[in-house]
């Protein structure tokens, strides 16, 4: 199992990269992934959504379960990828590559506040 050390991770199995222009990339991690299996449907904010911390956000669909999504931070979302919606197996080949959706946060300290891949790996360890 990959736990990148650049990201910040959530309790909740969500995956954020600060970019340079300060927003947040969110997509779901390769140990959420893997316990869901194949991933078949994703359901995705609408840009422009503003959200709190904690909020259900997007709906990943496997032959599995159904798993809500959650926003790690406060903030408006500016973009859903698109491209995973129509090739949501992208998630499982490639689950920090095939990102969900893009955040201005409204305070960037807030990721602060996240795991690192220690802390995650801690996590995923006790599960």
């Amino acid at each position: 199992m990959s736990i990148p050390s650049n990201l910040r991770y959530a309790e909740s199995h969500e995956w954020i990269r600060k970019e340079p222009d300060n927003t947040l990339t969110i997509g779901i991690t390769d140990h959420a992934q893997g316990a869901l299996g194949d991933i078949v449907f994703l359901e995705l904010p609408e840009a422009g959504r503003v959200v709190k911390a904690g909020e259900e956000v997007a709906v990943v669909e496997s032959v599995k379960a159904a798993s809500d999504i959650y926003a790690p931070v406060a903030g408006e979302i500016i973009e859903a990828n698109t491209a995973a919606v129509d090739a949501p197996e992208s998630i499982n080949t490639d689950p920090y590559g095939a990102w969900l959706f893009k955040i201005k946060p409204a305070n960037l300290d807030d990721i602060d506040a996240l795991l690192d891949a220690a802390g995650y790996a801690k996590i995923v360890d006790a599960a």
